[in-house]
């Protein structure tokens, strides 16, 4: 009983993971140039960011499959949870630099909810790691 709720609180982290990485990632994909109008940064080639939306899509793809098989998936929780901990702190550093001219919240909720998303992966990895790391 213990095991299944550990893998809902995975499942859930993962979830929310996706949510988050699909709607970026689209976006990042498809507009990039308003994103930056958006953010009030400087006007940059959408190019430049059309392929972490590419990045960022496959990841979210790769989360929905862990949900549907999370044994032995500890690798890529892992890396998910390093991802969003150091994309966090590369948003906060930004959010401590903010460009003269940029939207603070642009910055300050993708800084917040990285973190939080990290913490909650990291979370549910070490109380999964039975499924995630099984003993043969």
């Amino acid at each position: 009983m213990n095991e299944h709720k550990n893998v809902g609180l995975l499942k859930t982290a993962l979830v929310i993971y996706v949510v988050v990485v699909m709607v970026y990632g689209v976006l990042y994909y498809l507009v990039p140039d308003y994103l930056v109008k958006l953010s009030g940064g400087a006007s940059v080639f959408p190019g430049w960011l059309r392929w972490s939306g590419g990045v960022l899509i496959g990841l979210g793809v790769g989360a929905i499959l862990v949900i549907s098989k999370p044994k032995n998936q500890g690798i890529f929780v892992t890396t998910i949870a390093l991802g969003c901990l150091l994309v966090g702190l590369a948003m906060v550093y930004t959010w401590i630099n903010l460009e003269e001219g940029s939207n603070l919240w642009f910055t300050a909720m993708p800084a917040v909810l990285t973190l939080l998303m990290s913490a909650l992966l990291w979370w549910a990895r070490y109380a999964a790691k039975d499924i995630l790391y099984p003993k043969e």
